[in-house]
């Protein structure tokens, strides 16, 4: 009797052990193993594609170029101080015009002093803390108002060392040492389509890197910098630059710094495609200029230039569309006592080819005054070298007055001093006044009275109130005189020089032939 319970008893036992099995295994594979799925796997196995091991070497090559350089760009913030009025009432009253309400001038009060707060980017270029930026970052500075940080947050006081509006380079120096320095490259070996990366801190985004290719080089004339002597010679790239970035650094993939970022092409302050940076040779040389002295040393040739076009190269019967048009020569200057002429085009410096004005000047940009050097010319069909030792540029220098050689068997024509319209060219000239005279204190030519809107010349640049002076190297006496020497080139290039107030130019045109 006893043994029946015990039997049940040991079967009920199993049956309960088998249940819990079953319960605990479902439970297992269901519910808990969706809460602890701590090996469950999600996204695919393996990248959809294998990259080559091109694709793989270029994008190590970046990556290890950005590591390499990041910590040698720093973030430059500038405190600036400007004097405002701070009688804001007064000029409200006179911006609505209130009649009864204007307070009286004498109630002026002193202008107050308003601060305000920029920022950019530098390059360290020596272990003990100059840095490379641009002027624009820190030209309006107020004393101790420089603060530098490092990419590892580091902050230090700048202090300025030296600037050149010229080239837009300035240096400031941090007392620190065994800081990461650049490596700075020749920039004349920069090539287009070249890959790069420019590093600096856009927008407040410290340590940014952007890629992209040089997409140009030698580009100037672009009206950055509105000083008729400043250096424009940049390195185009299309490579991310928004503000914030000047002064920072353009490198190409073996970490070397191939330019300083200074400007970006854009209508709305903002990157729109292109930027541009400072040649890495430009920047050496002004720097060491900066950090000995606190100035740039610099030597000037002094001429003023122009590109060379096709239709001037036809006239100057050039082999190619290259070198530097000189359109004027200085009084007293180190290009006036080498016997250089306007007119003559510049084909070298020192064996390197000028293929633009721009070319010329960021190499003599990178010169002293004292130093020699030396230009292949090109002038009357042939080729010449002149030597040209430089001096420093002098602010009161001024265009001199040109050769005053003149034809003293001009014909009765040609003495005839009225005005004259070349519809054909689309500009007019008349004879010069006596105040016109003074005013541009010349002796002879004629002066251009009405330029007509889209007209040839207006094409060519030329614009009222310019008195030409020579035409095909000859002097002009008369109106007369240049009527019958473009009815002579007829079919034919007329090289006229022409001087305006802020200098003198030389312009090149074609006369059309009559019609048939």
């Amino acid at each position: 009797m006893l043994k029946r319970p015990l039997v049940s008893a040991v079967i009920l036992i199993g049956v309960g052990i088998i249940f819990g099995i079953a319960l605990v295994s479902s439970i297992t594979t269901g519910g808990i193993s969706s809460v602890f799925a701590a090996n469950k796997e999600i996204g695919a196995k393996t990248a959809p594609v294998n990259l080559s091991s091109q694709v793989q070497a270029i994008n190590e090559a970046f990556a290890n170029a950005s590591k390499a350089v990041n910590a040698t760009v720093v973030n430059i913030n500038v405190i600036t101080e400007t004097k405002v009025s701070n009688n804001r009432m007064q000029d409200l009253f006179r911006f609505f015009g209130s009649p009864n309400e204007i307070p009286n001038d004498e109630d002026k009060s002193e202008p107050e002093t308003q601060r305000s707060e920029g920022a950019g980017s530098g390059v360290i270029v020596s272990e003990d803390g100059y840095i490379i930026t641009n002027n624009h970052v820190v030209a309006d500075a107020k004393e101790d108002g420089i603060k530098v940080i490092l990419s590892d947050r580091k902050e230090y006081k700048a202090k300025l060392i030296g600037r050149d509006p010229l080239t837009d380079i300035a240096v400031i120096k941090i007392e620190a040492q065994n800081l990461p320095v650049a490596h700075i490259s020749n920039s004349d070996e920069v090539l287009i389509g070249e890959m790069v990366i420019a590093v600096g801190n856009p927008l407040g985004l410290n340590s940014t890197v952007t890629s992209g290719i040089v997409s140009a080089i030698g580009r100037g004339a672009l009206g950055l910098n509105k000083d008729k002597y400043a250096v424009e010679n940049f390195i185009q790239t299309d490579a991310a630059i928004n503000p914030g970035n000047s002064g920072g650094g353009l490198f190409n993939l073996k970490g070397s710094l191939i330019g300083v970022n200074t400007a970006i092409a854009s209508r709305t302050g903002y990157f729109s495609g292109y930027g541009f940076a400072i040649p890495a040779n430009l920047v050496r040389a002004v720097a060491m200029d900066l950090i000995e002295d606190g100035k740039v040393d610099r030597g000037y040739i002094g001429i003023s230039l122009r590109p060379i076009d096709e239709l001037s190269s036809k006239s100057l019967k050039l082999e190619k569309v290259a070198g530097a048009l000189v359109d004027d020569v200085l009084k007293d200057s180190p290009a006036e006592k080498a016997g250089i002429e306007a007119g003559d085009v510049i084909l070298e410096l020192d064996g390197k080819p000028i293929n633009s004005s721009n070319d010329l000047q960021s190499y003599v940009a990178q010169k002293r005054a004292g130093d020699k050097v030396n230009l292949k010319l090109w002038r009357d069909g042939k080729s010449l070298t002149k030597s040209v030792t430089l001096k420093r540029r002098d602010k009161d220098d001024v265009a001199s007055a040109d050769d005053t050689d003149s034809d003293s068997n001009s014909s009765a024509e040609e003495s005839t001093n009225k005005p004259v319209s070349f519809k054909e060219l689309g500009f007019s000239i008349g004879p010069l006044t006596d105040k016109v005279k003074k005013e541009m204190e010349i002796e002879t030519g004629v002066l251009i009275t009405k330029v007509d809107t889209y007209s040839p010349a207006a094409e060519r640049g030329i614009f009222p109130n310019g008195i030409i002076v020579k035409a095909d190297k000859q002097q002009l006496n008369s109106t007369g005189q240049l009527k019958k020497m473009v009815e002579s080139r007829k079919g034919d290039v007329i090289r006229l020089q022409i001087k305006y107030k802020e200098g003198t130019r030389l312009v090149f045109m074609e006369v059309p032939k009559d019609k048939s």
